[in-house]
């Protein structure tokens, strides 16, 4: 007779393969979630409690305005996205410059971001997203006056640039305060139960914003102010939530224990925030005093567990940023309308509309309908983002650039997610505080790299449809694509 499996002999063999198989299952569950899987549970749950109406402890009206902090704050960005080439090649400067401010503020924002993060902690939430709304109110009525005056002959172009890039300073520096501090509130209220449901909205508001800023930017160009009119309007905006808040939120001091997250720089195909659901029971005495967790390990850049995601994260975000710097240049040049950079409004923001829907397409659809892992879903974007850069080098008209932007948006779409989820299951959850640093400053780093060197390569080649712009990005597609490969572990 054969004798039974050590397994079944060996109590604590036993015990390690239950541990085994637990622990395989909750760094699956843990993937799904990464990558913005439905979780029925929790709204099964929800749905059965009377606390769904008020998103498991934040009621309806202070939900509403949370959602509201988050989705100015991305709509407001990629609307200048929009409305920025049509005002530099008005006031005729080189196209580098307008990348340069970009990337001036998302250097900030990478600076800024985890420190309010860590801040929103230990201070008030709710004075830190105050902070937050008012950083970006002031910069883009700053920006707004400094454009304005700019495009009136008031002040030199070069003066122009000089104050929107200080004034755009004060949206990386203080308008970063907002997003961490609205995650970190919602998550203090809400018991585990709810908190997947409650987080996925408020990352819904966000990547909502990225599609609603170039969809409205047209319509905000008035005859008065003209192009400097979607700023003016978003600075508006941004007041009304600010007053909204300090009217409907009241004092912030936590329920549960809460650890705010450090949230990407928003832009054009960015999409939703990745929902983090933490596992860890909330530990809480008597439910009102929080309790700071241990602080994670020191992570090295160079660990062998998280440097292929890591790198991977890199280059598909460098492609990303170069994809959104060029795209308003290249409706310009391809359209005729650099004499008339007013009328390019318009076709610029139904591309990046375009985008930006690819991209919640790919987040919102795709990855939960076909529950697709990290790694598949690193390849599957690089391939397609090669695929909307060759469309876009050859595309003549608007339909062309409008299918070549979603093509590669939907891959970076696909992307994203799936570096956000390799790297944080490559490494334990003791040290996931790291690694969310490391993911955000990589994200950060593309944009104040990126856009630059495309628009540089772009106006090199500008009279061969910006042929070196989009090679780069090809480029590195394929190489992400080759070395993914081999290199990420296999889902």
């Amino acid at each position: 007779m054969a004798r039974p499996p050590a397994s079944r002999r060996d109590p604590a063999a036993r015990s390690r393969h239950v541990v085994r198989r637990l622990s395989r299952h909750r760094r699956a569950r843990h993937a799904r979630l990464q990558l913005g899987a439905r979780v029925n549970d929790s709204s099964a749950s929800a749905a059965a409690s009377p606390a769904l109406s008020a998103i498991g402890g934040v009621r309806p009206s202070r939900m509403a305005v949370l959602f509201l902090v988050m989705l100015v704050a991305a709509a407001g960005n990629t609307a200048m996205q929009s409305i920025l080439p049509a005002i530099g090649t008005r006031l005729g400067v080189p196209d580098w410059w307008v990348a340069l401010a970009f990337s001036w503020s998302a250097l900030l924002w990478v600076v800024s971001a985890p420190r309010w993060a860590a801040m929103s902690d230990r201070r008030g939430r709710r004075a830190l997203m105050a902070l937050g709304l008012i950083g970006f109110a002031s910069s883009m009525l700053l920006c707004g006056l400094a454009l304005y005056a700019g495009l009136a002959g008031w002040i030199g172009a070069g003066v122009t640039f000089i104050a929107f890039a200080l004034f755009r300073s004060l949206y990386g520096a203080l308008g970063s305060a907002a997003p961490p501090a609205v995650q970190a509130y919602v998550a203090a209220r809400t018991p585990r139960i709810h908190r997947t449901a409650a987080m996925a909205l408020i990352a819904s508001s966000f990547g909502l914003g990225t599609v609603i800023g170039p969809a409205v930017a047209p319509f905000l160009v008035f005859p008065v102010v003209g192009l400097a009119g979607p700023l003016f309007a978003f600075a508006g905006f941004g007041i009304a939530v600010f007053v909204a808040l300090r009217i409907v939120l009241p004092n912030d001091d936590p329920r549960f224990a809460a650890r705010s997250a450090v949230v990407g720089y928003p832009s054009s195909g960015g999409g939703a925030l990745a929902v983090e659901d933490d596992d860890d029971e909330d530990a809480v005495a008597g439910g009102n005093a929080p309790h700071l967790r241990p602080a994670s390990r020191a992570l090295g850049w160079n660990d062998p567990r998280t440097r292929p995601w890591l790198l991977a994260g890199l280059l598909g975000g460098h492609a990303q940023a170069i994809v959104f710097g060029i795209i308003g240049f290249v409706v310009l040049d391809r359209l005729g309308l650099r004499g008339d950079p007013g009328a390019a409004v318009a076709p610029t923001g139904i591309v990046l509309l375009a985008g930006a829907g690819a991209t919640l397409l790919a987040q919102w659809g795709l990855i939960p309908a076909l529950s697709i892992g990290p790694r598949a879903s690193i390849l599957w974007g690089a391939a397609l983002a090669l695929a909307g850069s060759i469309v876009l080098t050859f595309a003549g008209g608007l339909l062309g650039m409008v299918n070549g932007i979603a093509i590669a948006s939907l891959g970076f779409g696909l992307f994203r997610p799936g570096f956000t989820a390799g790297v944080s299951l490559a490494v334990r959850r003791s040290e996931q505080d790291a690694v969310a640093g490391q993911v955000a400053s990589t994200n950060g780093a593309a944009y104040i790299v990126g856009p630059t060197l495309g628009i540089a390569l772009y106006t090199v080649s500008r009279a061969q449809h910006g042929w070196l712009a989009f090679a780069l990005i090809g480029g590195i597609s394929a190489f992400l694509l080759a070395w993914g490969w081999k290199a990420l572990r296999v889902d």
